[in-house]
């Protein structure tokens, strides 16, 4: 039925499943970094912040993919004779999908934490403060495990579309399974075919991990359902 490029599409779905996961764990981290900042009391960095998450949340993925890949490498091409690197320098695809990818979507988790550190309640901080912690005790042990149950329900959203965006970083030249699709259909003149079939991978994919992060946030509610009880 694939005519033999079934394992070469598996090979492209393993480096899709890895260039989603080390993205969002880039996003993550630029995330938390943004809605720090967001929440800073010095104007500058909130300023900064906001401006960061504004920006890159009003321009299309597709375009910014573009800008940063071809925008990026044309500097680091212009910067490196400057500093004695005479040749040209090609960014591996993968590398820029990565940081293109950690980058818009570290701008919408930017508003998803946020949020969530806004929904809870102030006096949680006092009262860890009052029992003597320390300002790192009380972010470890009160505000991040409510912060991680407020930001789940949009954090896993973020990780679908971020998975299934990964689709558009074939267009710079790495070889996802989409691109193998993409290969494979002008080979046997079937893109149906293939396309359904990386159709069925995707779905696969984002139910598994929607199944999971279904678990992963009943798991964070326990103390807040009983409590209702």
């Amino acid at each position: 039925m694939l005519h033999g490029y079934g394992p070469t599409i598996l090979q492209g779905a393993w480096l899709t499943l890895s260039l989603a996961l080390i993205s969002m764990t880039v996003a993550i981290a630029l995330g938390l970094l943004g809605a720090t900042c967001r929440l800073s009391p010095l104007k500058w960095l909130a300023v900064l912040g906001e401006g960061y998450a504004t920006v890159i949340r009003g321009i299309p993925d597709l375009v910014l993919i573009l800008l940063i890949f071809y925008g990026g490498q044309d500097l680091i091409n212009r910067v490196a004779p400057l500093l004695g690197h005479p040749r040209y320098i090609d960014i591996n695809p993968f590398i820029a999908g990565v940081c293109t990818m950690g980058f818009i979507f570290g701008a919408y988790l930017s508003e998803t934490f946020r949020g969530a550190f806004m929904a809870i309640p102030r006096g949680q901080a006092e009262a860890g403060a009052a029992y003597g912690m320390t300002g790192m005790q009380v972010f470890k042990r009160v505000l991040l495990p409510q912060m991680v149950r407020f930001a789940l329900p949009g954090f896993t959203n973020n990780w679908l579309v971020l998975t299934k965006a990964t689709a558009l970083i074939s267009l710079i030249g790495l070889q996802d399974m989409m691109f193998k699709a993409k290969s494979a259909a002008d080979a046997t003149h079937e893109p149906f075919t293939f396309f359904l079939t990386v159709a069925a991978l995707y779905l696969t994919l984002t139910s598994v991990s929607l199944l999971i992060l279904r678990l992963v946030e009943k798991r964070y509610s326990v103390g807040t359902r009983l409590a209702e009880l």
